[in-house]
């Protein structure tokens, strides 16, 4: 296999999901590390030569540029059982990944870089007047959540973990860093717990 570099920023939650995919099918990655915060992954160079949509996480394979967590994710888990054989739960899976990037992520993740990384008072007004906006996102997006583990096996997907949890844990897991009350939530609290029993489980401040 051609040598793995993963650009991140470490307290990236879909940086993370990429490092916890790697880990949990064994396979090692070399890190490099941009500060966010400094405007890091928008300099000449990495737009140019890493990303020219300016974010990360990146995963490089050899000389290849793949941006997008869960597309990494997906790269990453090809093969192993993160993957569901049977052809609805590969596209159920999916659905779960999209449900990340489209209703979860854009709220709990943006709190919680905002309140935990960014702070309230270093916020632009547009951005203080959003937060009630993404905070009621956020909770709709746990209640989904919340609902589909009541009925179900435990895991977002059959009766064993898959990439629709790594992707959905890395945000959910750290939630409350974001001002979210995940005690709201007793089938989501047992879930991340089933996620971190996990052989080979990576927590995110590793």
């Amino acid at each position: 296999m051609a040598a793995l570099i993963l650009h991140e920023y470490a307290n990236s939650g879909n940086c993370y999901k990429i490092r916890l995919t790697a880990a949990l099918v064994g396979v090692p990655l070399d890190r490099r590390e941009y500060d966010i915060l400094k405007g890091e992954t928008r300099t000449p160079a990495f737009l140019t030569q890493i990303n020219g949509n300016g974010r990360i996480p990146v995963l490089q394979i050899g000389e290849k540029l793949l941006p997008e967590s869960n597309a990494a994710c997906f790269w990453l888990a090809e093969g192993s059982p993160l993957i569901p054989e049977d052809r609805f739960d590969r596209a159920d899976m999916l659905r779960w990944m999209f449900f990340e990037q489209y209703n979860h992520e854009p709220n709990i993740a943006t709190l919680r870089f905002w309140l935990a990384f960014v702070g309230e008072n270093a916020l632009t007004d547009a951005q203080r007047a959003s937060i009630p906006a993404r905070r009621a996102g956020g909770d709709a997006a746990l209640a989904v959540m919340e609902r589909h583990l009541r009925g179900g096996a435990g895991f977002f997907v059959g009766d064993r973990i898959s990439l629709a949890d790594i992707c959905l844990y890395a945000y959910t897991h750290v939630a409350h860093e974001g001002g979210f009350d995940l005690g709201a939530y007793p089938a989501i609290s047992a879930w991340i717990a089933a996620v971190a029993r996990t052989p080979g489980y990576l927590p995110i401040t590793a």
